[in-house]
Formats: structure tokens, sequence, C-alpha cells
């Protein structure tokens, strides 16, 4: 019997082959997924605290997971 990856899954293992990935990258990462689906499951773990957007041009953000578990709330706010 085989398991389906879940959204989860899925964008948690691009980002970890593709260490600092934009975040429209990870949509061609994902190709099983919608854009939505991506936006969606990286905002929800980026308000958790499980990945961290960082803005590298206007409107581009790099998708990072933290090294030691959550990030605090101190460090959630990098993006200006």
């Amino acid at each position: 019997m085989t398991q389906t990856a879940t959204t989860l899954d899925l964008i948690m293992e691009a980002i970890t082959h593709h260490p600092g990935c934009a975040l429209d990258e990870l949509v061609t990462v994902c190709p099983t997924l919608t854009w939505n689906q991506v936006f969606l499951e990286v905002d929800r773990l980026s308000r958790d605290g499980f990945l961290r957007l960082a803005l590298v041009a206007p409107g581009r953000y790099t998708v990072v997971i933290p090294t030691e578990g959550k990030f605090q709330a101190s460090q959630l706010h990098d993006v200006p």
C-alpha cells in the first residue's frame, strides 16, 4: 500500500533539496501542486515559525528552513 505525500511533505522535501529557493521556484519543483497550494502552505508554515521568507528583491522571496526548530517571533520580522 502506498501513501500519498501531503502538500506539507512535498514542500518541505523541495525546500530541503533546494535550500534558499525562491517562492515561485517551489511551484516548479512541486509540479503536482498549484501556486495557491504552495503559497497557502508556505504562509501557514511561516506564520507558525517553521519557515522564514526572506526578501531578496522587490516582490521576490526565498524560503528558508530554520536550523534549530522554530524561529522566535523576533526572527520572523526580517522582511521590511
